[in-house]
């Protein structure tokens, strides 16, 4: 085993399974055709939607794994209970529906006959704050339910519950937005300002911060007092704001992670020592429109003591009137503009890595967010578009002078995206260009080795981030504050999962929805967690992010099952978890969790 190729991982060899002469499963055993792996369902669908287009005689095939991905599980009207019966305590408590056609069941032991069978005798919601917000539809509902279909409440645990949750919509502020009635004079109007102004007061206020109030100072004796309405550059006067500082140094910052880097997840990051805590990539046109499901990504735990939220636009007023919105209406610690997202619907609209290439409102969105916030501004960027021109070096100078708090710099270009190695070296020449403003380092981060080797090669970054390494192994912040390399068990991973399943059905309800919404998050985050390889089993550890390992099997049955890419084995795991999947469920994962 000495001599192995680069990208090899090394495993002891009485671990390694001997590969067995190509069979086809799936062709022996039909009925676990809709569990096999990602790939064999990735091409069924990918075939059927080709067939499609091409009787359609379309040019334009749809290509890539999220194109054709189906829902893990939908439930129909007519299975749920109306909310007017939900968390009813008692017969006087009953409130008769309000619409005319609800087509919700009304009647609680009508509801009770024909609810699934409950997957467990013990409600964790119940159990912790007392009362359970999923009434008579929690699956867990035997602990809180009457024979009568009425919810239990324990009083004494409800008046000591306080909620951990903070950023939630508001149905008022969701109303303003949907009418689009919301005051955004404050932005609008700093826009069209710098906008006016760029020219002299650029210069100026990137070399003293002081420099708008002096420059409306200098003009006073030139016009006549105002009175009445306030004007533009009475405004302005107050314009830089004493922004909230942060200590960069030295921290552990976890990465805004699509769909894995939600709140549960995030909890379980902070457990294990996550210094700095960011939500998933919000894009500004959804927050605008009070989009519940995008509002949901800047939701903050209370053990999220350093957070911010990432934000996605491709216009100034949309960056600006979101960093307003933002400040106003929830608790953050920063606001992170994202200029690295590569995907093609975010890129094409000048989104993501597409605003590297569109400097001026660049430019004018970093200036204007930054000096309406009283909250650091930061960005995280790539190397560049292309992996033969990369420009971040030539950016990362002028940032400061825009207002930026923080750069992070994942080490690839949009066109490499993950099959391309970190350039460390790369790193380090910006956060040599960028001084004095602190700059974060990022990618192919798995161990406390890996933290010293990058810091090594880039002494000027004033920290790092961690995405993927921590999806593989959570624990990666325990590793590297505490200087060692952790032999996790099995059995110590498996209660990792629990307290991540508890944490979603706290985020997503422990009602059929919530429970399948918990299901499918666990499932995208074991897409990942299958590729860490147990200390044990190495025979030079740490493991390497982009080594694959040969296909082996662990020191115990539940080491083996966690060890497998196949995605009916992940099922198993959750369903030891959250009980048995309903039926017509199939999950497919959003990432391509096999890229090393």
């Amino acid at each position: 085993m000495a001599n192995l190729m680069a990208g090899v991982c090394a495993i002891k060899e009485e671990f390694i399974i001997p590969r067995p002469a190509k069979t086809s499963n799936a062709d022996a055993n039909p009925s676990k055709r809709k569990f096999n792996d990602t790939s064999e369902v990735d091409d069924s669908l990918e075939t059927k939607k080709c067939k499609t287009n091409d009787e359609k005689n379309s040019k334009n095939k749809k290509r890539g794994q999220n194109k054709a991905r189906p829902k893990t599980f939908q439930n129909d009207k007519e299975s749920k209970p109306c909310p007017s019966i939900v968390t009813a305590e008692s017969q006087d408590s009953l409130k008769p529906c309000e619409y005319k056609n609800c087509k919700y069941i009304h009647n609680p032991m009508e509801y009770l006959k024909s609810k699934p069978k409950d997957l467990g005798e013990s409600c964790h919601l119940f159990n912790l704050r007392g009362r359970c917000s999923r009434g008579i539809a929690c699956r867990f509902g035997s602990s809180h339910i009457t024979p009568e279909g009425y919810n239990v409440i324990d009083i004494e645990k409800v008046n000591q519950w306080k909620e951990d949750t903070k950023n939630a919509i508001q149905p008022s502020l969701q109303t303003l937005l949907q009418k689009r009635k919301y005051n955004f004079n404050f932005s609008e109007t700093l826009v069209k300002y710098m906008d006016k102004k760029k020219k002299p007061i650029q210069n100026q206020c990137t070399e003293n911060p002081e420099s708008l109030e002096n420059q409306s100072d200098n003009n006073a004796d030139q016009k006549t007092n105002n009175s009445g309405a306030i004007t533009d550059e009475d405004l302005i006067k107050l314009l830089p704001r004493e922004k909230k500082k942060i200590d960069w140094q030295d921290k552990l910052y976890l990465s805004p992670l699509t769909t894995v880097g939600n709140l549960p997840f995030r909890r379980i990051c902070k457990q294990f020592g996550a210094d700095i805590t960011c939500g998933e990539m919000a894009l500004c046109e959804s927050l605008l429109k009070g989009l519940k499901q995008e509002w949901a990504l800047v939701k903050r735990h209370e053990s999220e003591d350093l957070f911010g939220a990432q934000i996605c636009g491709t216009n100034i007023y949309q960056i600006t009137k979101v960093s307003q919105l933002l400040q106003e209406n929830t608790e953050l610690d920063f606001i992170d503009l994202n200029l690295g997202c590569p995907i093609d619907l975010i890129y094409k609209k000048g989104g993501g890595s597409g605003m590297m290439h569109r400097l001026s409102t660049l430019e004018a969105s970093v200036i204007c967010a930054s000096k309406l916030l009283s909250i650091p501004f930061t960005v995280k960027m790539r190397t560049g578009v292309y992996q033969d021109k990369k420009i971040t070096h030539t950016i990362v100078p002028k940032m400061a002078d825009w207002g930026a708090s923080l750069i992070t710099i994942h080490g690839r270009s949009r066109e490499a995206r993950y099959t391309r190695s970190s350039d460390w070296e790369y790193i380090e020449t910006c956060a040599k260009a960028a001084a004095p403003c602190p700059v974060y380092g990022n990618g192919d981060i798995l161990s406390y080795d890996d933290y010293v080797s990058r810091r090594n090669i880039a002494p000027t970054v004033q920290g790092v981030m961690i995405g993927r390494g921590a999806l593989i192994k959570p624990w990666i912040f325990t590793e590297i504050k505490e200087q060692k390399v952790w032999d996790i068990s099995s059995s110590e991973r498996f209660d990792i999962l629990k307290k991540y399943t508890n944490y979603g059905l706290e985020h997503w309800g422990s009602d059929i929805q919530g429970v399948e919404n918990t299901r499918r998050f666990l499932l995208e985050w074991l897409s990942f967690l299958y590729r860490y390889v147990p200390v044990g089993l190495l025979e030079k550890p740490p493991q390497k992010i982009n080594e694959r390992p040969p296909t082996y099997f662990g020191r115990d049955d539940l080491e083996t099952l966690m060890a497998s890419g196949n995605c009916s084995d992940w099922i198993k795991i959750s369903e030891m978890l959250l009980g048995p999947v309903p039926d017509g469920f199939i999950f497919l994962p959003k990432h391509k969790a096999n890229s090393y």
